[in-house]
């Protein structure tokens, strides 16, 4: 039988041919695939450089994906450091129900007398009282902040608001404690009357100053010597938890004052917790006290528990007021409180004049 004749060779020639012709065209394998995409990316990219533009995200720049990454803030806002008068931490004070709050003190004490076993014992005479009244007035701040502030600020918006307002109202609250009129605020201890008469003589609610002897300063001999007659006019009962007050100014001149052996009258408190002492009495540092200037009451020394008195009514409350100006929500924060001199005779003050 010969090849290819018949219809059974010519199917095999036919099968033949097939392959024949596919052998020429068969894909490749995976393997080989990959390595000539490997061969063409070395040779395009890593050997010649790219021969098209490659474009990177980046977000230095808003529309290369700068849009896309979120600003990041500081949680902790940092702020300039105010000022907080630290009278409230040595003066008297009181919690009271209303704006008529009433305080009585007696002057003259209650005086007695020597008698025999069988003398008749006349009528003594009773202490005098006098009323404290004092001043109200109501500390409030207003604030605004937008609802979508609050929404997505990247910090508490409403607990910032509120250490703010109580910082504020520190400041606000010692100054009236120091130099207040009175007006719908406290009277200070240095907007009252002063005189340069003694406790005997000078009426109810005047405090009494000493001069330094020279105006707008201390005497070029002895300065020292002032700040010891101060202390001395202070009655003794008074001068148990007396203290010095005066702002940083002040105090840094008082600082170099030194004895005659050369040791310096102003002594630094070397334990934690203790102040620093003057005379052997703390210092307490006021910045709402006035710079040394002529017939300025600068330094003050005195028991101030028993001298100065703070009547307040309740804790500083605030109100979130969301809807008398939308979109903005207000935070009204108002305190009520008052102060004055409650016994003129445990204050005394050093005004720089020469009488």
């Amino acid at each position: 039988m010969e090849q290819g004749t018949g219809p059974l060779g010519a199917g095999f020639g036919a099968m033949a041919g097939v392959v024949g012709a596919g052998s020429g065209q068969r894909p490749p394998l995976a393997a080989a695939r990959d390595q000539g995409a490997r061969s063409a990316f070395v040779e395009g990219y890593l050997r010649r450089g790219a021969d098209h533009e490659v474009k990177s995200l980046a977000g230095t720049s808003g529309i290369e994906g700068g849009f896309a990454v979120p600003r990041e803030i500081d949680a902790r806002i940092d702020a300039t450091l105010v000022s907080l008068s630290p009278i409230r931490a040595i003066a008297g004070v009181v919690r009271v129900g209303s704006a008529g709050y009433r305080k009585l003190v007696t002057t003259g004490g209650t005086p007695s007398g020597w008698v025999s076993e069988t003398a008749s014992r006349p009528e003594t005479d009773t202490p005098d009282f006098r009323e404290i009244a004092p001043p109200m007035g109501e500390l409030y701040a207003n604030p605004a902040a937008s609802q979508a502030m609050l929404d997505d600020a990247a910090f508490d918006v409403e607990a910032w608001l509120a250490g703010e307002i109580a910082t504020e109202f520190a400041r606000a609250e010692g100054a009236a404690f120091v130099a207040g009129d009175g007006v719908n605020k406290p009277r200070g201890f240095l907007a009252g009357p002063v005189s340069t008469a003694g406790d005997a003589t000078r009426p109810f609610g005047t405090l009494q100053y000493l001069p330094a002897g020279a105006a707008g300063g201390f005497p070029a001999s002895n300065p020292q010597d002032r700040l010891v007659d101060l202390i001395q006019s202070l009655r003794a009962p008074y001068r148990q938890g007396a203290a010095f007050v005066m702002n940083a100014a002040t105090l840094a001149r008082i600082r170099k004052f030194k004895t005659a052996d050369g040791a310096f009258l102003w002594q630094p408190g070397l334990t934690g917790g203790q102040p620093d002492t003057l005379l052997g009495y703390p210092v307490v540092e006021a910045e709402d006290m006035p710079d040394i200037a002529p017939d300025s009451l600068s330094i003050a020394f005195g028991n101030f528990r028993i001298g100065y008195l703070i009547a307040e009514r309740g804790e500083t409350s605030i109100l979130r007021d969301p809807f008398s100006n939308k979109p903005f929500v207000h935070f009204y924060a108002v305190k009520r409180l008052g102060g004055a001199v409650a016994n003129s005779e445990a204050i005394k003050l050093l005004r720089f004049s020469a009488s």
